[in-house]
């Protein structure tokens, strides 16, 4: 089965808009070809005005899930796109809200607002990519990751093509030259030849240790087309897991 790149629900996702900075040397060719793919995959956006709904399921270091209802919308506009995600409250965190701005050749913009647990939504904060390193309702999913912030990073390279899921990937590497502390350093993604979408991701420190990994874990036929039904991200320093699961029509 081939995966497909699920329109832009798991677009919103795997995909983002922006532009690529120059480090100033003359680039390799591997980083040639990273720049490259990244600019064809940040040139998608989706050119209708969507909706869908699902769970966060977050399974602790102490194996305890907790389960939080979000919904998304995915607006699209004439420069570029939105995404917007809200959680609902629970009896131990207040609902939160963030919506991702992505332009044609700008950088992604993060408004982000939380609840306390017995009060409602504040005004939105304006976070910029590594202020957008923050937990999306407590789960393993940063406000960044749903960004896809690293695509966003100066450095990108091919390193390989290889089979993976037994899908043809384009193995890209994703450096940040300046990570802040506790955020990724490097981000290695798996990336469907057929498709353009994201099967597998691993995120990395400063020292190289393996911090996060991500990726589709179900897929269910809808109307004639697959569709990701539920998305996995593992962060592997807390032992903790979080899987999207989307709640599709039958």
């Amino acid at each position: 089965m081939k995966f497909p790149s699920l329109q832009f629900t798991l677009a919103s996702v795997l995909m983002g808009l922006g532009t690529l900075s120059s480090t100033g040397a003359e680039p390799s060719q591997a980083e040639v070809e990273g720049r490259a793919l990244v600019s064809e995959l940040l040139a998608q956006h989706p050119t209708e005005t969507s909706e869908w709904r699902g769970v966060l399921r977050i399974r602790g270091r102490d194996r305890q899930t907790t389960t939080i209802p979000i919904t998304g919308r995915i607006i699209a506009e004439k420069n570029g796109w939105k995404v917007v995600y809200a959680t609902s409250a629970t009896n131990k965190i207040g609902a939160e809200m963030l919506t991702v701005v992505r332009s044609t050749n700008a950088a992604n913009q993060y408004l982000y607002s939380k609840a306390a647990a017995d009060s409602g939504l504040g005004d939105p904060r304006q976070l910029t990519g590594t202020e957008a390193n923050l937990a999306l309702a407590g789960s393993d999913f940063w406000l960044s990751d749903l960004g896809l912030e690293f695509f966003h990073w100066p450095q990108q390279r091919l390193l390989k093509k290889e089979l993976r899921r037994g899908q043809s990937c384009n193995v890209l590497e994703s450096v940040n030259p300046q990570p802040a502390t506790n955020a990724y350093a490097r981000v290695v993604s798996w990336i469907d030849v057929d498709t353009g979408g994201v099967i597998h991701a691993e995120a990395y420190d400063k020292a190289r240790k393996r911090i996060k990994v991500f990726e589709p874990k179900e897929f269910k036929k809808v109307n004639g087309r697959w569709e990701l039904q539920e998305m996995e991200i593992r962060n592997e320093q807390t032992g903790s897991r979080t899987r999207l699961e989307f709640d599709l029509e039958k």
